[in-house]
């Protein structure tokens, strides 16, 4: 009910928008519950993302690299727009608060040793180099969304995803995030 609020009215109002008070009217509770529970907007939203990481999702199973990354790309960037911006919000406000930047962390690194299922399954086809480095590449294919749409708010291109996809499995498969890649070769002269 508490963290239903702040979801509300993060989406609202955004970080600069948040306050306890606001939180505890929207979820009809007393100010004093929610101080005594969450001492300020912070820890509101601490519990917000440990919440989020709180559940059964798991990285999607296309059956190819590039289609497993470009189906975790597209769900990506469904969460970075959706209505209200509550995702984005989030991202934005673990940048203004310790303890969000701190919930903010454990839900990356959950996100991403979730994730670490769909390299495996790729060293398992046959597709990648034994040694490729899950967390790398997964960083590579899904870093283009986020700078899109959070940092640079570019308007939406239904094709990101899955170009993004395609170029770090390019680039994986060439064995650019083995543990140790092939040194660059130098352009070719005429």
């Amino acid at each position: 009910m508490v963290l239903d609020a702040v979801r509300a009215e993060l989406g609202e109002h955004g970080y600069d928008g948040l306050t306890v008070d606001a939180v505890a009217a929207r979820a009809g509770v007393h100010r004093a519950t929610v101080y005594r529970r969450w001492t300020d907007v912070g820890g509101l939203l601490a519990d917000v993302l440990d919440a989020a990481g709180a559940d059964d999702w798991q990285p999607p199973d296309t059956g190819s690299l590039v289609g497993d990354l470009a189906a975790l790309n597209h769900e990506i960037q469904d969460s970075l727009l959706a209505e209200p911006p509550v995702v984005a919000a989030l991202i934005a406000a673990s940048f203004r608060s310790t303890k969000a930047n701190e919930a903010q962390q454990r839900l990356w690194d959950d996100r991403y040793a979730r994730c670490e299922v769909v390299v495996e399954r790729a060293v398992a086809r046959g597709e990648l180099p034994p040694d490729t480095q899950a967390r790398r590449l997964l960083v590579a294919a899904t870093a283009p969304l986020y700078h899109h749409l959070v940092i640079l708010r570019t308007p939406t291109d239904p094709d990101l995803p899955d170009h993004a996809a395609r170029t770090a499995a390019l680039a994986a498969y060439a064995g650019a995030f083995a543990t140790r890649p092939p040194e660059p070769r130098p352009p070719s002269t005429p």
